[in-house]
C-alpha cells in the first residue's frame, strides 16, 4: 500500500466478511434488512405432503428458525431441516386437538416476544382453511412483526398427484373449495350453488361428511353420474385414489376403508384421469434434497447435478 502499511491478509478479510454477514442473519429473520428485537413470526405453507414439495424460501426460514410451531400433516423430513430449533406441536386430528386455537395464538405471541424467530408451519397453504387469518389477527394485536409464506395447496397438490386437472375447457370453468367439517350433524352450504354444472369442487376434511354431501349434490340437481373421486395421504408414498360416481363414491370409500387426510374433487374434470390410465407414473415421494450454498443462495442438492463452483 502507498502509506507503507501491508495489504490485510486474505483469511483476515474472509473472516470479517463472515463475522458480519452471520452478525447481520442473527438479527434479521432471513437474508433480508428487517430485524425485530421482539422477534417474528412466519406463517409458512409446508405444502401437500410430499417434502420435495416445500418452496425453496420455506425451506430458508424453517432452517434459520429459533422455533417452529407445526401442525400434524407437517412431514418429519421437513422438521428435520431445523434440527435445533424449539419444535412445539399444535396438531389438530378430527375431535383430537393438541392445543385449542386461542392457546396457538397466545404460544405465537410469547415465543415471539422472547426474541425468537418463529416459524408458524402448516400443512398445505396457511390462507386455505388453515386459520392463517385468525393467527396474523392475534399478531398484529399484539404488535408482533409477520410475514406469510404461501405453500402448495392441498387442492392444486393432490389434484396434480392424481392426474385430474382442476380446471378444463371442456369439462370445467369454475373451481370451488369448501370444508367438509360436519357442524352439528348438518352442512350449512349453498346446496344451489354447489350442484351447478361445469365446476369442479374440491373438499377438503369431506371424508366423514361424504355420504350428506353426495346425497345433498344430488338432491339439488347435480347428475348421479357425475365423476368423482377420494385422495388418500395425497401426494405421500401411501397414496391412495378410489374413483366413482356422486352416486356410489361414498359406498366405495368406505369399501377401500380410507382414512384421513383426503381430499375429494367432484366434476367430470375426475373422467380426465381414468382416460390417462396407464400413462400416469407413480407418485414417489422423496425425502427433502438438502441445500447446498451456491454463492449467497441456497440451492437443493441433486445428485450428479452441480450445485455451483
Amino acid at each position: 500500500m502507498g502509506d507503507g502499511r501491508q495489504p490485510p491478509d486474505e483469511h483476515v478479510i474472509v473472516a470479517i466478511r463472515g463475522a458480519r454477514r452471520r452478525r447481520a442473519e442473527r438479527h434479521a429473520f432471513h437474508a433480508g434488512e428487517r430485524a425485530s428485537a421482539d422477534g417474528c413470526v412466519a406463517l409458512v405453507g409446508a405444502g401437500p405432503g410430499d417434502p420435495e414439495l416445500l418452496t425453496l424460501k420455506a425451506a430458508k426460514l424453517i432452517q434459520r428458525a429459533d422455533a417452529i410451531v407445526y401442525d400434524r400433516l407437517v412431514a418429519p423430513a421437513i422438521l428435520a431441516l431445523a434440527p435445533l430449533a424449539q419444535k412445539h406441536y399444535v396438531g389438530k386430528a378430527r375431535s383430537r386437538h393438541a392445543m385449542p386455537q386461542e392457546a396457538i395464538n397466545a404460544l405465537l405471541v410469547q415465543l415471539a416476544r422472547q426474541g425468537l424467530r418463529v416459524v408458524r408451519l402448516k400443512g398445505g397453504d396457511p390462507f386455505i382453511f388453515g386459520r392463517g387469518g385468525e393467527e396474523i389477527e392475534a399478531l398484529a394485536a399484539h404488535g408482533i412483526p409477520f410475514e406469510i409464506v404461501p405453500g402448495i395447496s392441498a387442492a392444486n397438490g393432490v389434484a396434480a398427484s392424481a392426474a385430474i386437472p382442476l380446471t378444463h375447457r371442456d369439462h370445467a370453468q369454475s373451481c370451488v373449495f369448501i370444508t367438509g367439517h360436519l357442524k352439528d350433524g348438518s352442512m350449512d352450504l349453498d346446496w344451489h350453488a354447489l350442484a351447478r354444472p361445469s365446476q369442479t369442487l374440491v373438499v377438503y376434511m369431506g371424508l366423514q361428511a361424504l355420504p350428506v354431501l353426495c346425497r345433498e349434490l344430488a338432491a339439488h340437481g347435480l347428475a348421479p353420474h357425475t365423476p368423482a373421486a377420494v385422495i388418500e395421504k395425497g401426494t405421500t408414498r401411501k397414496q391412495r385414489i378410489v374413483t366413482g360416481t356422486i352416486a356410489s363414491l361414498a359406498g366405495d370409500a368406505q369399501a377401500a376403508a380410507l382414512e384421513s387426510p383426503t381430499l375429494v374433487i367432484i366434476g367430470s374434470v375426475v373422467s380426465v384421469r381414468e382416460r390417462l390410465q396407464g400413462c400416469i407414473a407413480a407418485t414417489r415421494a422423496a425425502e427433502v434434497l438438502p441445500l447446498r450454498r451456491s454463492g449467497d443462495v441456497d440451492v437443493p442438492a441433486v445428485a450428479g447435478v452441480s450445485a455451483g463452483p
